[in-house]
């Protein structure tokens, strides 16, 4: 077993990775000098229907393949493996046992960030990780202000900010692209895209539920 000193986690549906995903990832790793970041697909998210996402097979397959290049960066099944809902505490309580003394930092956006207080744990959660929040250059965070002040004060005080590039990209219009036969090039790895045409995802069918 490998021993490292920092591990990153990014966590998502990944339906399908995108240079977001993959900017956020290699910002986090920089910013923060992380030995290595997984990108850990979800097999059932708490917040989404499952039928509204595609199979994890070929969502775990599309990570693999979006990393493979960076020796930094692994694809973890580790959610995919386990039964029932993928909980983050969960997850981050496996990491420690993987991966004894390293200090583990969960990546989030904005967004999560917002909705943490209604996930699972929350309080053990902020006991086992530290987290990277990534944002727009310039944006600031005051957990004095609206919408910051629902964040347990557990969590604020475990927060780094990462400033990332506005790439303005989305798991969702980029199937919503797909579904409409538009062009989703420099949206995603080349290779992705491929996968994604070659094995019909996506389709007018499957996104009409979006």
């Amino acid at each position: 077993m490998q021993r490292l000193k920092s591990l990153g986690i990014l966590g998502g549906t990944f339906d399908p990775i995108h240079y977001g995903h993959i900017v956020a990832a290699e910002c986090a790793r920089d910013a923060c000098h992380l030995d290595r970041v997984l990108f850990v697909p979800a097999a059932r998210p708490p917040h989404k229907d499952l039928n509204e996402v595609l199979d994890s097979q070929h969502r775990f397959e599309m990570v693999k393949m979006a990393v493979q290049d960076n020796p930094d960066f692994a694809a973890s099944a580790l959610e995919l493996k386990r039964e029932g809902l993928s909980y983050t505490v969960e997850t981050i309580a496996s990491y420690q046992q993987e991966f004894p003394g390293a200090k583990i930092f969960f990546i989030i956006g904005v967004d999560a960030l917002l909705l943490i207080n209604t996930w699972k744990d929350v309080e053990r959660l902020a006991t086992l990780c530290n987290f990277i929040v990534v944002t727009r250059p310039g944006y600031h965070l005051r957990h004095e202000e609206e919408p910051f002040r629902e964040i347990p004060a557990a969590i604020w005080e475990k927060i780094l900010l990462v400033p990332i590039p506005g790439l303005y990209i989305s798991s969702s219009d980029i199937r919503q692209r797909v579904a409409k036969g538009q062009t989703i090039k420099y949206l995603l790895p080349p290779a992705i895209e491929e996968y994604i045409l070659k094995n019909d995802l996506y389709t007018e069918e499957e996104a009409a539920n979006d």
